[in-house]
């Protein structure tokens, strides 16, 4: 699979950084680093092409086709992440320029992709015959059937899912193992934190590791879904360790992959 990946901003750069696993890309742990990412796959010779757009693009953009690249590389997927909303209102012309046959266009920041926006271009993607995701936040992406998009999950990306191991004498966890990445690479710093800490205080462990690692979600708060996007990121990956670790919690502020 080929995948594109067109951006604007510090959120798309950790994604594809991720994607790659370059050596330098987490520096998380700084000089207590374990080189823990080392075994971890880069799909660098999967990306055919990076774009990223300019932060100081105007207000309001009358003719956003003319801020496309004049050649855009041909991918089977197309990611894109945090695109000024009249550069994201052709994104099926990206796809059709990309020859791109699935989309996945995550929501970080609630101003950038209004629902009314992203409905029509879903409609307009899946009318040409275009898979396509809006996973907000994109930690919360899982598998839906949708093949291209569906593999992109396999790789390792989507909605966090670990194996943890736990001394119940000690009450303590003692090893925590990424099976499945938030695109951004935060779950490898929370498991790093995990590790050998406390299970009574699991949510502030993890609430802590989440925050500094940091994520990048809004903190503006979303109209559909009552709350921020940060908040909602946070509540994912709590709700991946508690079911790893098979910790019960009165309040599932998210439903499980079974359940989805």
């Amino acid at each position: 699979m080929q995948i594109s990946f067109y951006y604007t901003g510090e959120f798309g750069r950790k994604v594809i950084g991720n994607v790659v696993n370059s050596s330098t890309f987490c520096t998380s742990c700084g000089e207590l680093c374990d080189h823990c990412r080392e075994k971890k796959r880069s799909y660098a010779d999967r990306i055919v092409d990076i774009y990223e757009f300019p932060a100081d693009l105007p207000q309001f953009i009358e003719e956003p086709e003319e801020y496309l690249p004049e050649n855009m590389g041909k991918c089977d997927l197309l990611i894109a992440m945090d695109l000024h909303p009249d550069i994201l209102s052709v994104l099926p012309k990206m796809a059709e320029m990309s020859g791109a046959k699935a989309v996945i266009a995550p929501i970080e920041v609630p101003k950038l992709a209004p629902a009314g926006l992203v409905q029509q271009i879903k409609e307009s993607l899946e009318a040409e015959g275009i898979d396509c995701e809006f996973p907000k936040p994109f930690c919360s992406l899982v598998k839906t059937g949708k093949t291209l998009i569906d593999e992109f999950v396999d790789m390792g990306f989507g909605r966090p899912l670990l194996a943890i191991e736990v001394d119940k004498e000690r009450n303590i966890f003692t090893h925590a193992k990424v099976l499945r990445d938030a695109p951004c690479g935060s779950t490898w710093y929370v498991a790093k934190k995990l590790s050998w800490s406390d299970i009574e205080t699991y949510k502030e462990t993890v609430s802590g590791a989440h925050h500094a690692y940091p994520c990048t979600a809004s903190m503006d708060k979303d109209p559909q879904l009552k709350d921020t996007i940060l908040h909602e990121a946070g509540y994912i990956i709590r709700k991946s360790v508690e079911e790893a670790a098979h910790i019960k919690n009165k309040k599932e502020e998210v439903p499980s992959e079974d359940e989805k």
